[in-house]
């Protein structure tokens, strides 16, 4: 069972799920998929086991704890969240679909989610999984995101009065495990026979979407500087913006033409053979990586030195472990030394 869930023994006892862990899995599994979750809550959870626990941490620990999930908004909405439920509803989650999108980062599905989940209220939750039930229980061809609106009125039709958090949940289960996105498996679904996409012959196919645009490739550099003593300049990026409030290294603009160099302080820069790849949702980023060995005294423009037994890589997003693994493969291997510019 997933840990944020209650059992059905337990519901029957009378016991309701937590609004904090339903609030907190649901922010988790935003464009996220359950397997990957999973660690994170729980060891959120774990070390901050209330919203209030959550809203009194430090704003470095609860990022670091967040990195390699991905979404970083999300991280700096969760503590904004947490910190207004803390002071201004004295630690308890509202129990509205209207008070809770008052909360930073809430939005209506998560909204739904809790108020339906947490509190058994009749709000319709309309997640991706629950979007493809409905689109082939309806055979609905109106490409996504086009035809949310009628998705949601459909979804919003079958939505029980009562014990709609298990209603939700299981609309969700039923899209999560039976109805796939390919090779649903329909003998198996109890909407079987009302199914008119299955009827059709078309549920295969649906639901549709809008063709992607083509994503463009941006470039940028990386410098990863380690002083003699074996620490390593770090910058805490700004709160706005992709990667706010994550920990990483010192770099150029990513842009899409050949970046401009931006080396956080002078020194001997050698480029590595290999540059660190990744993919955000709106662009592909490729960066150089450059390093260099530093004396004790030498200076830097930006960032901080971080002692080797504080730095962590595990606190750095994706994107900046990917290129501290190069780093630190490469000063192991030889490089060569920059030229003044090497994309194109």
């Amino acid at each position: 069972m997933m840990p944020w869930r209650v059992s059905p023994k337990d519901r029957r006892a009378g016991v309701m799920p937590d609004p904090y862990r339903i609030w907190m899995s649901e922010v988790m599994l935003q464009q996220t998929t359950v397997a990957a979750v999973k660690e994170y809550f729980v060891r959120f959870t774990n070390r901050w086991p209330t919203v209030r626990d959550l809203a009194a941490a430090k704003d470095a620990d609860v990022m670091g704890e967040w990195a390699g999930l991905g979404y970083y908004a999300r991280a700096r909405n969760l503590l904004k969240c947490a910190r207004v439920v803390a002071e201004e509803y004295d630690g308890i989650f509202p129990n509205t679909h209207d008070e809770l999108l008052k909360l930073p980062g809430i939005g209506p599905y998560t909204a739904a989610a809790v108020s339906s989940i947490a509190y058994d209220l009749p709000e319709t939750v309309l997640d991706g999984n629950v979007e493809r039930v409905m689109s082939r229980l309806y055979d609905i061809h109106t490409p996504l995101p086009l035809s949310k609106p009628e998705l949601m009125e459909r979804a919003e039709a079958l939505t029980p009065q009562t014990r709609a958090g298990d209603y939700a949940q299981a609309v969700m289960d039923l899209g999560a495990t039976i109805c796939t996105p390919k090779n649903p498996a329909c003998g198996l679904c109890p909407w079987r026979d009302p199914c008119k996409g299955r009827l059709a012959g078309t549920h295969v196919e649906l639901p549709k979407k809008v063709p992607k645009k083509k994503k463009p490739i941006r470039l940028g550099i990386a410098y990863v500087a380690r002083r003699v003593d074996g620490a390593y300049l770090l910058e805490t990026r700004p709160d706005q913006g992709l990667l706010g409030g994550m920990l990483g290294w010192p770099g150029s603009e990513w842009i899409e033409g050949t970046p401009v160099e931006a080396p956080p302080m002078k020194a001997q820069w050698k480029v590595l053979n290999e540059e660190a790849r990744h993919t955000f949702t709106h662009f592909h980023l490729r960066l150089i990586v450059k390093t260099a060995l530093v004396p004790m005294d030498r200076a830097a423009d930006v960032g901080e030195f971080v002692a080797l037994e504080d730095f962590r890589p595990s606190d750095l997003p994706t994107v900046m472990r990917k290129v501290f693994d190069l780093a630190a493969g490469g000063n192991k291997k030889t490089s060569k030394e920059a030229p003044r510019s090497r994309a194109k």
